[in-house]
């Protein structure tokens, strides 16, 4: 399994940060070759399953992740979101964590254990932090 943590500080408050990081199709428009659906759709809450389909046509596969920690961020107090990979594909889990920062800023952390049947850990570790730290970025942004 491979383990990574990207952290940024965004100039948003924490809830607004929270708000672009788990609007889930949003996750689809900034991960190439992925769409994203949300059932049942609505507020997230635990037990909320995010599916990321990637791939082209039928050359895919579905990534469902569970939402098994749903704690928005309050006045002063960080929000988490676990993840746990459900998939045949791809298994492990994430966290997103908003903490308050400097200024009124937020402080974002994405954290994450992949497991990919055949992808060679090395190779996979690149690449994920490449294309998480990228969309992380996008998210952030609002583009």
């Amino acid at each position: 399994m491979v383990t990574f943590l990207l952290e940024r500080t965004a100039p948003l408050s924490p809830d607004e940060a929270w708000r672009r990081l788990t609007e889930w199709p949003r996750h689809g428009e900034v991960v190439p070759l992925t769409r994203v659906t949300v059932v049942p759709p609505g507020p997230t809450a635990e037990g909320t399953l995010v599916v990321a389909r990637s791939g082209i046509g039928p050359l895919g596969f579905d990534d469902p992740m569970e939402v098994t920690v749903w704690r928005p961020p309050a006045e002063g107090v960080s929000g988490l979101c676990r993840l746990e990979k459900r998939g045949r594909v791809v298994r492990g889990w994430a966290e997103l964590e908003v903490h308050p920062g400097p200024g009124g800023r937020a402080r974002v952390i994405w954290r994450e254990k992949l497991r990919v049947p055949l992808l060679p850990q090395s190779l996979l570790r690149v690449v994920a932090r490449s294309v998480f730290g990228r969309a992380l970025n996008r998210l952030l942004r609002g583009t």
